[in-house]
């Protein structure tokens, strides 16, 4: 994953904090990039009239506080957070974009997630209002907050499971150019192309592999340490810089027969296979209102899914509808187990983390309570030591709730905490996994449904009915 510095949101430009706020929410918050609204999440506020509300909140902040912060007074902060393609669902990452608007502002700012899916990668646009919950406060952009999103950032994604930016580069190129440019051979792995290409042809020495190298169209320096420049480089390229294998003296040992050579092979990341999609009800969408080019394209549309889908088929040996319903079944099970696994530990997580602050609270104003006990009850005692003793009776109660009869020591808590968090994040790469093997095998498995027509479907329907 990566994100992108944070971007103070002005009003500016002419424009009022009411139709600043609007406008990026608008954007954000476009139907067509977030399944029609589906993809979107909001905290402390509704979605739908977070324009409205974080305007309210300022108006309550300048009533509160009195102060006012003039035209380019900062209305909120914009941040967008991308995923590699084909690593993370929607749904994940509108979670994990709430997750990391949660712990930054540290939940106390309202703020919308919107997961964009238009593009080849998902990605989050994350809006949180700089005023705060309490209308109190506004939130400080501070020096270095763009290094901390993203060490923030990197830990959620670590927790999770997925990829993160080793070396961000400042004012890199944009996404979509630095995923073209990866199928792109650099300067240097061409120049190791030539090299192997000239040895290939035995030159006698190394003279006339310089010579071969300049018949192939590069220009060489000679000197100290030789050097190659070729028609698309602004700088020569020195033969000790290209790594083992290509330097001056391994080269004149291989040309002397002293070595063998060894080309460096790129490493070549496999394209992932395409997925199957569900095949278009194109009867259905004609009679919804769509016209004649989009019936030309549904057609083709369904022919390259039905062609993939008799590949997966052919590719995992389920060429018998029995056999593939049954896999079908088997990958739900599998899935549903360990989402139970998951959602059980996570369960346990939380009421682990608030017997932990419930049994230091109890600890701490537990004296204060037995000398509320001695002196009667009395309101006097209550009132003066009010905090403790409320905490001591939440303490209390969350026992109860919790079912605890002898408290277990915080040492315990925390290894048991640690244990099941190792378990859990073990047992996500095997959750993925399922999960995705469990979307693909029921996308083709109603696709081969769709294709066999509706009789076919009620006999599987009688069949189960029967079974049960």
């Amino acid at each position: 994953m990566a994100t992108t510095r944070l971007m103070p949101l002005h009003t500016g430009k002419g424009r009022d904090v009411g139709t600043a706020i609007s406008d990026i929410i608008d954007y954000a918050e476009n139907p067509e990039k977030t399944d029609y609204g589906r993809l979107i999440t909001g905290y402390e506020c509704d979605s739908r009239t977070a324009d409205a509300e974080f305007l309210f909140s300022k108006r309550q902040y300048t009533g509160l506080t009195g102060r006012t912060h003039g035209s380019n007074d900062v209305i909120a902060y914009h941040l967008r957070q991308s995923f590699v393609p084909g690593e993370i669902t929607p749904e994940e990452a509108n979670r994990i974009g709430c997750e990391l608007a949660k712990r930054f502002t540290n939940g106390n700012h309202a703020f919308i997630v919107c997961t964009h899916i238009d593009k080849h990668h998902i990605h989050n646009h994350i809006i949180w209002n700089s005023t705060s919950l309490d209308c109190t406060r506004k939130f400080r952009n501070f020096w270095g907050s763009t290094r901390a999103v993203r060490r923030l950032n990197d830990t959620l994604c670590i927790e999770n499971g997925f990829s993160i930016v080793e070396n961000p580069q400042r004012h890199g190129k944009s996404y979509n150019k630095w995923m073209g440019d990866q199928a792109k051979p650099s300067n240097r792995e061409l120049l190791h192309v030539a090299i192997d290409a000239a040895l290939a042809q035995k030159p006698a020495d190394f003279d006339a592999l310089l010579k071969l190298l300049r018949d192939a169209g590069y220009e060489v320096k000679t000197g100290k340490i030789p050097a190659l420049r070729g028609k698309n480089q602004k700088r020569f390229i020195r033969l000790d810089t290209l790594g083992s294998g290509y330097g001056e003296a391994e080269l004149r040992a291989v040309l002397s027969g002293e070595k063998a050579h060894q080309p460096r092979k790129k490493i070549i990341q496999p394209m992932p296979r395409k997925q199957v999609n569900l095949l278009v009800d194109i009867q259905a969408k004609l009679r919804a209102g769509k016209g004649v080019g989009y019936e030309r394209w549904a057609k083709v549309f369904n022919l390259k899914q039905m062609a993939q889908t008799v590949n997966y088929l052919a590719e995992h040996s389920l060429l018998e509808y029995d056999v593939l319903a049954a896999k079908t079944a088997s990958a739900i099970a599998r899935y549903n187990e360990l989402s139970a696994q998951i959602k059980t530990a996570e369960k346990r997580l939380a009421e682990i983390a608030v017997l932990k602050t419930q049994i230091v609270n109890y600890a701490k104003t537990r004296d204060t309570y037995v000398a509320y006990h001695k002196a009667g009850y009395s309101k006097e005692f209550l009132e003066e030591h009010e905090s403790d003793i409320l905490l001591h009776r939440a303490a209390k109660k969350a026992f109860d709730v919790l079912k605890v009869k002898k408290l277990p020591t915080v040492k315990s808590l925390q290894a048991e905490y640690a244990a099941l968090l190792a378990e859990k994040k073990a047992a996500y790469a095997d959750y993925r996994k399922a999960r995705d093997e469990m979307k693909e095998l029921l996308t083709v498995k109603a696709n081969v449904d769709h294709l066999l027509g509706p009789d076919r479907r009620e006999a599987e329907k009688e069949k189960e009915h029967g079974q049960r």
